[in-house]
């Protein structure tokens, strides 16, 4: 019995109960959702596999005592095939447990659902734009990008295992005065002169340079304004590829990429997408004039002062940008946009809420902004490339993209981190992802093992699992689901993290209790069997837990 069959048991008692009342004449304005019978799993588990607080919920609305309505819930919980026992504590508390059979019946359902596991269709019907990184194209990715392309690449994962339709979309800002510097960084250096003021230093701009020479050798014969277009998108493409790479690397995934200069453009009618935002916000009534700029009256939406968005000489602010790409990802369907920003960024939340406002769009409904905090690395050296970061390549040369990955996706966003190089290439058990890839790679070493003297999952007794050790495990493996759920709503991925270093400990603990394999001569029996499902179900459920993460889970280590 996985906890959705008994949750949906529970509903349909409460439910019967709600209808019976009606039907005796009582007049019940209360419509009851399965949200209103969630299960939890008891800190003690002396108490019990479950726990309900459903009868102190719903007892106000159907003028009853909490304890009694409770008492009639076990009463009938206590028919449900499966469940062993129900009992009230408290003031309306349901304690339930589960038989062994109905229990250890979930290893074999993990097992047959793969990687389906977990997946639920908690926000099946949510269209979700998910913007995360998006650094500019004048340079490598630094530490600060490492952290926002773990947690959002990762926040993406658990928002589809949760039945969104997601598409990760990474803003390119390719336009305004940093492309300009950046290509005249990359042309003085292939001249051989010094960085121009306000441009780009690091030997990368060399290399840049030296790779824009190799495609275009007569780059300094030409004209100076045809060199400077030409050194700018030579290194900007060679860049932007270098981004790609890097990310790809970490195992990080774009669906869209989008350019800031695509808004720009102007069309065959003589119009940009930054015109048609212009003239689309004002006919939302948001828009005025004043002083010769055009003004957006971000206040009405909870913004600390109005936006100007062209001023007096015509020309757009990043703000009218921001408003084009506002329209642009709802005119491609997404009514839900995240964006993943870093600490510096927290003047954008109110301008993204008061831009979707004056969009005609709900703020609190269809914008969400999350800002990260900062990360360091103790130890970490400088970009010899760069000069002045530390880079996204470096770091994962030096502690690998798992290490990398696992360790920034297990910390809430919005706490500071600091990671200690020492701990993440130990290959002991402090160090939480070699904890959990090894508890993967045990599982995997027992199947071979299992293989090698002819066990197989031929048979299934799961009323033989009767250990305490199995009953703490399946009380873990069947948590799996909430935990994704829960970790898709409120967009935290660092959860599912914790809950498989949770896992991994139950596992080895019930390793050094229960034999697998027969010991000896001993023949294979049942037991053995039906153990392996639930090795089985385990290693499943741990490989399950790293795809979130965008980590890989070895068969050895």
């Amino acid at each position: 019995m996985t906890p959705a069959d008994l949750s949906h048991a529970l509903y349909a008692l409460v439910l019967a109960i709600v209808e019976r009342r009606r039907a005796a004449g009582d007049e019940i304005a209360f419509d009851l959702t399965a949200s209103d019978v969630a299960l939890e799993r008891p800190k003690n588990r002396e108490h019990g596999d479950w726990a309900s607080n459903v009868a102190m919920r719903v007892a106000k609305p159907l003028g009853v005592n909490p304890r009694e309505l409770a008492t009639e819930l076990a009463t009938g919980l206590a028919g449900v095939d499966g469940v062993a026992s129900a009992e009230v504590a408290g003031p309306g508390f349901i304690n339930i447990r589960l038989d062994a059979a109905a229990a250890g019946a979930l290893a074999k359902t993990i097992v047959e659902a793969g990687a389906g596991y977990g997946t639920s269709d908690t926000l099946a019907g949510s269209v979700i734009n998910l913007e995360f990184v998006s650094a500019n194209p004048t340079g490598p990715l630094h530490i600060g990008h490492t952290r926002w392309a773990a947690l959002g690449d990762s926040i993406g994962r658990v928002l589809r295992a949760a039945g969104a339709e997601v598409a990760n979309e990474y803003y390119i800002n390719d336009a305004g005065n940093q492309m300009e510097n950046f290509g005249a960084s990359v042309l003085a250096a292939a001249k051989g002169e010094p960085t121009p003021e306000g441009g780009y230093p690091g030997a990368y701009i060399g290399e840049l340079a030296r790779q824009v020479l190799e495609r275009e050798p007569k780059l300094l014969e030409l004209d100076d304004a045809v060199a400077l277009h030409t050194a700018t998108e030579i290194a900007y493409e060679l860049q932007l590829a270098e981004i790609r790479d890097s990310l790809a690397r970490f195992n990080v995934h774009f669906d869209v990429w989008t350019s800031e200069r695509r808004l720009h453009a102007k069309g065959d009618d003589g119009l940009s997408d930054i015109d048609t935002a212009v003239e689309r916000l004002r006919a939302q009534g948001h828009v005025f004039d004043l002083d010769d700029a055009v003004w957006v009256r971000t206040t009405d939406f909870g913004d600390d002062k109005d936006r100007v968005i062209r001023r007096g000489n015509g020309v757009y602010t990043y703000f009218a940008a921001d408003a084009a790409y506002y329209l642009d990802k709802g005119d491609r369907g997404f009514g839900h946009k995240i964006y993943l920003l870093g600490a510096d960024h927290h003047g954008y939340v109110h301008r993204l809420k008061a831009l979707a406002g004056a969009a005609g769009d709900d703020p609190e409904r269809d914008v969400e902004v999350l800002i990260g905090q900062l990360v360091s690395i103790n130890g970490a050296k400088l970009s010899k490339r760069a000069g002045n970061i530390i880079e996204l390549d470096d770091l994962q040369a030096w502690l690998g993209t798992d290490a990398l990955r696992y360790t920034l996706g297990r910390y809430p966003a919005d706490s500071p981190l600091t990671i200690d190089p020492e701990i993440l290439q130990r290959r002991t058990n402090d160090n939480p992802v070699f904890y959990v890839q090894y508890a993967h790679a045990r599982t995997c070493a027992v199947d071979r093992n299992a293989a090698s003297v002819g066990l197989d999952r031929s048979s299934f007794a799961p009323e033989l699992l009767t250990h305490e050790t199995e009953s703490a495990l399946l009380g873990a493996l069947q948590e799996f689901p909430r935990i994704v759920a829960q970790s898709a709503e409120l967009r935290e991925p660092h959860r599912v993290a914790r809950y498989i270093e949770e896992l991994a400990g139950l596992y080895h603990r019930w390793y050094d209790n229960c034999r697998v394999l027969p010991l000896g001569e001993e023949p294979i029996g049942e037991l053995h069997r039906t153990r392996l499902w639930l090795n089985d179900a385990t290693g499943q459920v741990i490989r399950n837990g790293l795809e979130l993460l965008g980590v890989s889970a070895p068969e050895r280590m």
